[in-house]
């Protein structure tokens, strides 16, 4: 099952995707609901990010050639840092360049949706507190990150959490392909079963820490490839299962 978000009459609506149309759904997605009116094509729908969380945790170095290329140590335990909910925007939303920054770099995830409160949550029960999983990008400051000696101003500029195209609801992800293409090159291919850490130990590991609410967000990491984007490029975030997250990139105009 695909849950999508998309703009319709009177606001933000989830629905549900079957054979390329798309369905209003009645009721809760973090509850109970029911398949509603037909929509219209998915192909005419404006789609938004699929959720909008609270907190955005992020994993970083869970695959130990992207800790190898960034000249880290792989860690021993989940290295967990957040991104603000203002940082989300949904397919084919623009990922805005900072005048700041020099070095913008793309990285590709699978992120996992949490579907009801969660706090200290044991690996073994993990998976039934996951709505569905989504493809995202955490898009990062490169030069800010290394200058400022820790990571949220890097991690978190607006745009900097693109997340889409749409939940996959009931997917095993413990082994799925994972690819990010920039202009149509790829630059980074892996697979899900590489995690360090897989999602059942993220998910104890962070509902130790904090209680995680419906619609929040987890990165698990992203692969070795990370590279760079420029304003113009177009950059694809494909998960085997889910589907493509593209966005392009830009400097914001001065009257945005």
């Amino acid at each position: 099952m695909k849950i999508v978000r998309f703009v319709w009459k009177n606001g933000p609506q989830y629905g549900l995707i079957e054979k390329n149309e798309v369905y209003a759904i009645m009721g809760d997605i973090f509850g109970d609901f029911e398949r509603g009116e037909r929509v219209g094509p998915l192909s005419e729908i404006q789609l938004l990010a699929p959720c909008t969380p609270t907190k955005i945790v992020a994993v970083g170095r869970n695959y130990a050639e992207h800790a190898s290329e960034m000249q880290s140590d792989v860690p021993t335990e989940p290295l967990i840092f957040l991104k603000p909910p203002s940082a989300v925007v949904g397919p084919g939303e623009v990922i805005v360049y900072p005048p700041i920054s020099q070095r913008v770099d793309h990285e590709a995830e699978l992120a996992a949706v949490i579907g009801r409160r969660a706090r200290d949550v044991p690996a073994s029960e993990a998976l039934n507190y996951v709505l569905g999983y989504t493809c995202a990008n955490d898009i990062t400051a490169r030069d800010l990150q290394c200058k400022d000696g820790q990571w949220t101003r890097s991690k978190s500029f607006d745009t900097f959490c693109p997340l889409g195209p749409w939940l996959a609801v009931g997917l095993d992800a413990n082994d799925l392909t994972i690819e990010c293409r920039v202009n149509g090159a790829v630059k980074q291919k892996s697979r899900t079963s590489r995690m360090i850490f897989p999602i059942t130990e993220l998910i104890c590991y962070i509902t130790q820490v904090m209680t995680l609410e419906p619609g929040d967000v987890i990165l698990t990491g992203t692969p070795a490839g990370v590279g760079s984007l420029q304003p113009g490029d177009r950059v694809e975030v494909e998960i085997e299962g889910i589907g493509v997250l593209e966005n392009t990139v830009a400097y914001r105009h001065h009257n945005e």
